[in-house]
């Protein structure tokens, strides 16, 4: 299988298990953390229907972040599995930290449904580590596939 379909089918697997976590999060009542109501309800302004675009936006986005998160580990010589565990791990926490601010500061802040214009501390640290899951799938799919992208003319260049 292509590098770019491993990539892809390790972010659609990572999204679902951060979209699972931010779920319990939310299902057990410790945070509101529904992010896909809260994602599809910015673009359609009501609840009943944001389900459908809310996983289209999260899990679109979860895969491109996949590849993001890969091309910026190509840049590096990355010479064991739990190096890209490491990697996910540290991606995910940078990830997560700029989420949360931005979660809590801007979005909440200007969202068109009160349910989700409340975002505190619990939401934030929700979404930190739900990011820090997301790192972890990505670090662990990366690390048993050896994923790089050497097809980048300037990354093929790098030395291994």
């Amino acid at each position: 299988m292509s590098t770019f379909l491993i990539t892809a089918a390790t972010g659609f697997v990572a999204t679902g298990f951060m979209s699972l976590s931010l779920y319990l999060v939310h299902w057990r009542g410790i945070a509101n953390a529904d992010m896909i109501n809260a994602v599809g309800s910015l673009v359609t302004k009501n609840e009943e229907t944001a389900m459908a675009p809310g996983l289209l936006i999260h899990f679109g986005t979860g895969i491109a972040f996949a590849f993001v998160y890969v091309a910026s580990w190509s840049l590096f010589i990355v010479p064991s599995f739990s190096s890209y565990l490491t990697l996910g791990l540290i991606s995910g926490v940078g990830h997560g930290l700029v989420v949360s601010f931005v979660l809590v500061a801007l979005v909440a802040e200007h969202h068109p449904l009160p349910r989700f214009q409340e975002a505190g501390l619990g939401v934030a640290v929700a979404h930190l580590l739900a990011h820090v899951v997301y790192g972890a799938v990505i670090g662990i799919g990366a690390g048993s596939y050896g994923l790089r992208f050497d097809f980048v003319p300037v990354l093929a260049e790098m030395p291994q």
